[in-house]
Formats: structure tokens, C-alpha cells, sequence
């Protein structure tokens, strides 16, 4: 057996399974397409997450489409957290042209055009499903890690979240919490104390100014009602294909501190609600976190545990999380260790510090009898990648350079009619496009510090009254002295009056 039957025999059984898998493209042996060795990815394992990584213009996002088309063929919904705004044509037919049907000829899988389901979504102000999540449901302890508070001032948020729970008071908004910390600190501060223990007010100060950086990033967009339902992310069209839910952050590209908020809490959601589905034969939901290095550069380390616990736990809910980034590096090593699927597109070697990521990304796959991996990484074309992932059983398949095939859908974006063709046919558009702003802790303290205020002037009053009554009551200080006086005039004059007389009897 020759070296390239040893190569496609090791690629079929390493990549054959029993169940259904995504057909991702054809092995590459010397620079050449194979047509009889297949590169599939078992659905059974995609919950065991992944990361897309490449150099700028290697083909990463059209990876991305390939993977969301055939999941939402198989039924399962994807979420595609799209910064660069370049996603969006999935929702449309592809084109077949020339070198397309050259590749799928030389890998030996047909080609067809097809559109898939999709859902807009927004954070900000951008046309769409309107995200929102209210402070109550981030907690305690995860709106402290957002705002990457210490002990002592996450004990603070502890006891404002208590306080507001015990008052029957909801924190939907910053401007609730805000308020709340105001009242803590001024007309509530002894309530505060006799209830819960002192407060200081330098720790709330701070506490505020973290509140202010993040509304600054454009947070109070987000904050709010009514709540994004995470069974809203898991629809399924009339054909069976699954949606494609497609968050645009085109316009917060420089709010990491936003993004990542959003990320950490969608996660956490979906933890939370989700049920345990085990060793199941597909995911539930798979998500596609782009320029994932904006989550991680900006993190704290307190952050980063937080996504790297979800990241180990949230697959036995079904979910595959998946992280797409230019250089696998800037994925935290305990993340990077959770990672099932690895699909590395080409990088570059301009200089020494380039070299050196090359040969840290080469020793992260699997060797093999067949490349030089630190080699293989500068010279694989656009849409080609080294790819290794799991078997069936859980074991890495052997690593193998890939073509991979073109997408079915559109390989632009959609044009500004095209968005809002989609948005007004959006049910969730209707359903979430309300800002609904009820009765919370922002109103219900002011209605508080209002009788309050009301009860102190009614005091004031009283004190008036009462000083002025008791004015009226009691003789001046003026009035006893010149009574005094007057009684001692009129006692001298008498005096005087009686010695005048005596001494006249006595003269006779």
C-alpha cells in the first residue's frame, strides 16, 4: 500500500460514522484534492464546542456558513454572534459559478444553491429583534463579575438585591439599581444599617462609577423589559431546518465590556433553563462567537472563569460553543482545552513573533505521519484548513488539511431592503420591539423619598407651630426685665413716699 491509499484509508475510518455527521470537504494530500476522502464531523459531538481560527482572508467566515447551513439542514438552530456584519447572505440562494463547481469536482460533492431561516437580532439601536435582559436575572453574583467588583463591593450588590427582594421592589434597569444605590446612601442609609449593617459610602461610589463605565458602552439598551426568551433561539421553520439567529454587532465592535456582558448572560441563561440531555445524537443549539478575542483581551480573571465553568458544564445541555478567532492564542488555554473541533486556516509568518504563534499553534494538533503541521499552516489556500475533531467514542479523528466546500447561500451580505424585507415578516420583531418600562425600584423609591420628604416637612411644621405657640405663651425676656424694673420703681417710690411721710409727723 502506497503512501496516499495509507493517507485516504486513515482519513475514511477516522472520519466514518454511524450516525449523521456534516460533510465539512475532501482530505488534501500534497497540495491535491482528494475525491474519495471525506472530512465528516459527527452531530453527535458538536456539543463538545470548537474553534475556528485564521489569518484575515483565509475563508473563516465562509467555514462558518458551511457548518450553519448544513446544522440548520439537520434541524439545529444557530446562533452566529456576527461582528464584521458579513454573515447575513445565508438568508438568501447562492450562485453557482466556475471555480465553485471546479472544487466540489475535485472533492467529489455535489453542489446546489439553497436559502435558510433566518432571524435578525440587535443589542443596540439597529434594526431587528431587540435583545434585552433585566438585572434581576443577571443575580448577585454575576452582575458583580460583570462589573468585576471585589468582595467587599459584591457584598454591597448582595445586599441591594436582597434589600430590593425583600421590598418586593424589581431591578429591571441600570437606572433602578442606580437608584437604589443613591437611597442606600443618602435617605435609606439608616434603614440600611438597622436591617442589613452599615454601608460605606466609598464602596457604593465605586460601585456606581462601574455602573457608569458600562452604561457607557451602551448597556442600558440591554438592560431592560421586555426579556429575550432563550426558546425563542430554538425555532424550527415549516420545511424542518433550523433558524439561523443572526445578532449584528456591527456598531459595538469597540464595547467589549457590552459584548462580552451580553455573551456571559445569554450563557448563563441558557444553562439554567436548559435540561440535561446527555450523550443525545445531536445538539440543541449551536453558537458562533466571531472576533472572540474581544470577550477574552478585555476579560478580567474573575470573568474568564466564569465563561471557562459555562464552557465545561453547558455542553451536557446540548449546546456547542464555538469560538472564531485569528490566531488560536487568544483563546485562554483552560477554554482552548474544552474544545472538541479544530478547524485552522492559514497563517502567516511575517515576523519572529509570527513564527513563534505558528509553532504554539502546530504543537496544539495532533501529529502526523503525513504533514509537517508548522509547514502546512503558511501554505493552505483560502478555504482550505487543517482540521481534527472528535469520533463517535470521543477520540480525536487524524488531522487532516481540508478543501472545504462552498457555501450553498449567498456569499455577501444583504442589502438594506433585503434586512428589513426580513424584519417585517419577523415575528419577533413584533414580539420584542416593545420598550415596555413598568412600576420598579426607580419609581416605587421616589414615591418612597416623596413621603418622606412629605413626613419631614409635616415635622417642620410642627416644630414651627410649636415655637411659635409657645412665643405667644411665655413673657419675653424685655417684658420680665421691665416688669422687674417697674416693681422695683414702684416699691422705691412707695418707700420713698412713706419716708416723706414719717419724717413730716416727726417735724410736728
Amino acid at each position: 500500500m502506497n503512501n496516499r491509499d495509507k493517507f485516504i484509508e486513515q482519513i475514511t475510518q477516522g472520519y466514518q460514522s454511524k450516525g449523521e455527521s456534516i460533510l465539512l470537504g475532501g482530505a488534501i494530500l500534497d497540495g491535491e484534492g482528494l475525491n474519495n476522502a471525506h472530512v465528516k464531523i459527527p452531530l453527535k459531538t458538536l456539543n463538545r464546542h470548537g474553534l475556528i481560527a485564521g489569518a484575515t482572508g483565509t475563508g473563516k467566515t465562509k467555514t462558518i456558513q458551511v457548518l450553519s447551513e448544513q446544522l440548520s439542514s439537520f434541524g439545529i438552530p444557530v446562533l452566529m454572534m456576527d461582528i464584521k456584519g458579513d454573515f447575513s447572505g445565508i438568508a438568501k440562494e447562492g450562485e453557482e459559478k466556475s471555480f465553485i463547481t471546479e472544487r466540489h469536482n475535485t472533492i467529489n460533492i455535489p453542489y446546489q444553491t439553497a436559502s435558510f431561516p433566518v432571524e435578525l437580532l440587535s443589542l443596540s439601536e439597529q434594526s431587528g429583534v431587540r435583545l434585552r435582559a433585566t438585572v434581576s436575572e443577571f443575580g448577585p453574583v454575576l452582575f458583580s463579575r460583570i462589573l468585576d467588583l471585589n468582595d467587599t463591593q459584591a457584598g454591597v450588590v448582595a445586599i441591594i438585591f436582597k434589600y430590593c427582594d425583600d421590598n418586593k421592589m424589581p431591578l429591571l434597569d441600570l437606572k433602578d439599581f442606580k437608584k437604589v444605590i443613591n437611597y442606600i446612601t443618602e435617605e435609606g442609609k439608616a434603614e440600611i444599617t438597622e436591617s442589613y449593617g452599615k454601608i460605606s459610602t466609598s464602596t457604593t461610589g465605586i460601585i456606581l462609577r462601574k455602573i457608569i463605565e458600562l452604561e457607557q458602552q451602551g448597556a442600558e439598551l440591554f438592560f431592560g423589559e421586555m426579556s429575550f426568551e432563550i426558546d425563542d433561539l430554538m425555532r424550527i421553520d415549516e420545511n424542518g431546518k433550523g433558524y439561523v439567529n443572526i445578532l449584528r454587532l456591527t456598531d459595538i465592535q469597540d464595547k467589549p465590556k457590552l459584548f462580552s456582558t451580553f455573551m456571559l448572560s445569554l450563557l448563563a441563561e441558557i444553562y439554567q433553563q436548559m435540561p440535561e440531555k446527555g450523550d443525545a445524537d445531536q445538539p440543541e443549539l449551536v453558537i458562533f462567537i466571531d472576533e472572540a478575542h474581544l470577550i477574552f483581551k478585555e476579560a478580567s480573571k474573575v470573568l474568564l472563569e466564569q465563561i471557562e465553568t459555562i464552557v465545561k458544564l453547558i455542553r451536557s445541555k446540548g449546546i456547542g460553543i464555538y469560538f472564531i478567532t485569528q490566531n488560536p492564542m487568544d483563546v485562554p488555554s483552560g477554554i482552548l482545552a474544552q474544545l472538541g473541533l479544530k478547524i485552522q486556516h492559514a497563517l502567516r509568518a511575517f515576523t519572529a513573533n509570527d513564527r513563534q504563534a505558528i509553532k504554539q499553534t502546530a504543537d496544539n494538533y495532533p501529529s502526523s505521519d503525513f504533514y509537517n503541521t508548522s509547514e502546512i499552516l503558511t501554505s493552505l489556500g483560502i478555504g482550505e484548513a487543517l482540521v481534527t475533531a472528535l469520533s463517535e467514542k470521543g477520540t480525536p479523528t487524524p488531522l487532516a488539511a481540508t478543501m472545504l466546500r462552498a457555501p450553498m447561500s449567498r456569499m455577501d451580505v444583504l442589502t438594506e431592503s433585503e434586512i428589513q424585507e426580513i424584519n417585517l415578516k419577523s415575528k419577533l420583531v413584533k414580539k420584542y420591539s416593545e420598550n415596555i418600562d413598568r412600576e420598579s425600584a426607580y419609581e416605587m423609591l421616589n414615591k418612597k423619598i416623596a413621603v418622606i420628604e412629605e413626613e419631614n416637612s409635616k415635622t417642620e411644621e410642627t416644630k414651627t407651630t410649636q415655637t411659635r405657640t409657645s412665643t405667644k405663651q411665655e413673657p419675653s425676656t424685655t417684658e420680665v426685665v421691665g416688669k422687674s424694673v417697674l416693681k422695683v420703681l414702684t416699691s422705691a417710690t412707695f418707700i420713698r413716699g412713706a419716708f416723706g411721710i414719717l419724717s413730716k409727723f416727726l417735724k410736728k
